[in-house]
């Protein structure tokens, strides 16, 4: 008894010690945490480091980052990658966002980086030879994201990773690219006309509204992406409409929300008017599955009472309502993708969207894909109602 005892106590004279050594420890390190606190704020108050752009960063500095950069990207980018072959719609949608949005820091064949971009801290890259660093995951989620203390934005639309995909496609043409296959895929009809001395001297033309919508809508012609949908001939209401949703954010499309934020009344009237004005082009060549036309007719003509669709040529007939967009010779790729966008529960906020995606959720994938083959297949009107 007296031995064990004797033992206990120590045991117990050990877990004091320690105990108080651990005490100790903790202590000191607090007193250490505290100390670089401080010394951390004191050197921010005092402004030691020179945070000027232009002075650029230690090397150590630099490395650092840059290995932090790309391990936190590698560690939360999806594995998904493009497919082997990729969809020449796509890498053309991917072409007029990139012209838009990223060219003036990145440059684009036969076009520099423009030096007040060059200036920024990092510099921005030149990516014909920086893509190939990086997975199809690692692009998708740089693109999305953005990166933080590199001016790299995210995408203005988070939850559109189709449109981030078509980025993604077209930056994996891009090293393949010069200036005038670049050209030819970003600008699409697009020539814009040469400034005069005195226009370029005193700033008296703006930028065109018109040659902007058109690199991917298409100008006498129409888009030339069956991703994008026909807008000549539409009606002009409706055009209105949908400009001032994707400008306010009510309808998600980074591409559009790019275009489409900087628009006064004025040009959104105007470039509705214009549109509503072209003559009608003729439906894209595609191939057609003569069942899935007839499966589509049945659908639109009648709708599915039993699952509370109605017909589809009420509303986007050509004899319809002005508010309402008209289906006939639109891309079957288009109108599935909208399709796809109601039932996966985007784009429901706007008035016109609040009617349509409860009726596209009631659409089986078939069935929508059905419909997008039956308007595909029909010749559009001459003229729609303005």
């Amino acid at each position: 008894m007296a031995m064990t005892m004797s033992l206990l106590r120590r045991v117990r004279q050990v877990a004091q010690w320690l105990l108080g050594s651990w005490g100790r420890v903790l202590g000191a390190l607090a007193a250490l945490m505290a100390a670089g606190l401080a010394g951390a704020g004191l050197f921010a108050w005092l402004g030691v480091y020179n945070v000027a752009a232009s002075t650029g960063h230690f090397r150590i500095v630099d490395h650092f980052l840059r290995f932090g950069m790309e391990n936190s990207v590698r560690a939360r980018a999806p594995s998904e990658s493009l497919p082997a072959e990729i969809d020449e719609n796509l890498v053309r949608l991917g072409a007029g966002h990139f012209h838009a949005g990223c060219a003036y820091c990145h440059g684009s064949p036969g076009t520099p980086i423009s030096p007040v971009a060059a200036s920024m801290l990092p510099p921005p890259p030149v990516l014909t030879d920086r893509v190939d660093r990086w997975s199809d995951g690692e692009l998708f989620w740089i693109v999305k994201h953005g990166l933080k203390y590199a001016g790299m934005p995210g995408f203005p639309s988070l939850r559109r990773d189709d449109e981030i995909w078509a980025v993604i496609a077209f930056l994996r043409r891009l090293p393949a690219l010069d200036r005038r296959s670049y050209r030819a895929l970003a600008l699409g009809e697009v020539e814009p006309e040469p400034q005069r001395g005195a226009e370029i001297a005193t700033g008296q033309t703006e930028a065109d509204a018109i040659g902007a919508c058109a690199r991917c809508h298409g100008a006498r012609q129409g888009p030339p992406s069956r991703l994008v949908p026909t807008l000549h001939g539409q009606p002009a209401v409706m055009l209105e409409n949908a400009l001032r949703a994707y400008a306010s954010g009510e309808r998600d499309s980074g591409v559009m929300q790019t275009a489409a934020s900087d628009l006064t009344e004025p040009a959104i009237r105007g470039l509705a008017r214009y549109y509503a004005s072209q003559p009608r082009p003729a439906a894209p060549v595609e191939p057609r599955d003569p069942d899935a036309v007839a499966r589509g007719e049945a659908i639109a003509r009648d709708g599915l009472s039993a699952l509370g669709v109605p017909s589809c040529l009420g509303c986007h007939g050509d004899e319809a309502s002005p508010l309402y967009p008209r289906l006939a010779g639109q891309p079957a790729h288009y109108l599935e993708g909208q399709l796809a966008l109601w039932r996966s529960g985007l784009n429901d906020r706007s008035a016109t969207g609040q009617i349509m995606a409860p009726i596209a959720r009631r659409l089986s994938e078939v069935q929508a894909r059905d419909v997008a083959a039956y308007f595909a297949s029909l010749a559009p009107a001459a003229e729609a109602r303005r």
